[in-house]
């Protein structure tokens, strides 16, 4: 397979397995290419933010960034607790998911979710036997299209690796990256808001393992929190885990701390 370039740029922190997948993402070029065509469907055809690579690589880093704080602070993944696999197994799901949520976006985007499964399936069909024994693969190839299923409105999580990347979607929203749809040039809540989100912080917190910490320009940004990731967390199974802050202007004034589920 010859030396991993790691593209997707994800820390891999002594996970073989994980090591081994991008690896094979690394030279996918069905992926790659799925990756290439959703961004035709969003981007080009449909004026929305991106939903390829870079997407995937933000929410990728992002829920392997909460999991690892929650593993870090006692919260036992679902499938080390209902199947006795290892956290470094919850690693690989939750990647998995992240990089694959939305391939669907090549076909469509109403219930894109249904078409991300489909085309999942044929990728974990060919990545996991090279890690897995048959059994094995099976329950992580159910955990991954869960989470998937999951991740887009009004589908609830049942897994912890489900939850964590369900939110971790709705962190992509830095300088207009929002996972909201709007359309380019056109000034109204939508588009202002998701122009004044400077900076997503992910970080161990305190009474919560998770303090997310939203830096915006403007205080229309409070849109995003409010009906993107606070949409994003309520009902994740997450809401005890997540603080949430955001934080208006140069001078740091924190003008709303929510979430606090």
């Amino acid at each position: 397979m010859g030396a991993v370039r790691n593209i997707l740029r994800i820390p891999i922190k002594d996970n073989r397995k994980l090591e081994r997948l991008i690896g094979l993402v690394d030279n996918d070029l069905e992926l790659q290419t799925l990756w290439r065509c959703a961004n035709v469907t969003a981007i080009d055809r449909m004026g929305y933010s991106d939903h390829g690579p870079i997407h995937a690589k933000i929410v990728a880093n992002a829920a392997l960034k909460m999991l690892r704080i929650l593993v870090k602070r006692g919260v036992e993944p679902s499938v080390v607790r209902d199947y006795g696999l290892g956290v470094e197994d919850a690693e690989v799901i939750v990647f998995l998911a992240a990089i694959l949520h939305d391939i669907g976006m090549s076909i469509i985007r109403e219930g894109h979710e249904y078409f991300s499964v489909q085309l999942a399936q044929g990728i974990l069909r060919r990545y996991l036997p090279a890690i897995y024994t048959p059994e094995e693969a099976v329950i992580v190839s159910s955990e991954v299209l869960h989470a998937i299923l999951c991740h887009h409105a009004p589908r609830k999580p049942l897994t912890l690796e489900a939850g964590v990347v369900k939110v971790a979607d709705a962190l992509d929203m830095e300088k207009g990256r929002s996972r909201i749809p709007f359309e380019a040039g056109k000034v109204d809540i939508h588009s202002v808001s998701a122009l004044s989100i400077e900076e997503v912080e992910i970080e161990e917190g305190e009474e919560k393992p998770i303090l997310i910490r939203v830096k915006m320009t403007n205080p229309a940004g409070i849109f995003q929190v409010d009906n993107l990731l606070g949409a994003k967390i309520k009902g994740s199974g997450l809401e005890d885990y997540i603080h949430v802050e955001a934080i208006i202007g140069e001078g740091g004034e924190r003008i709303i701390e929510r979430f606090e589920l």
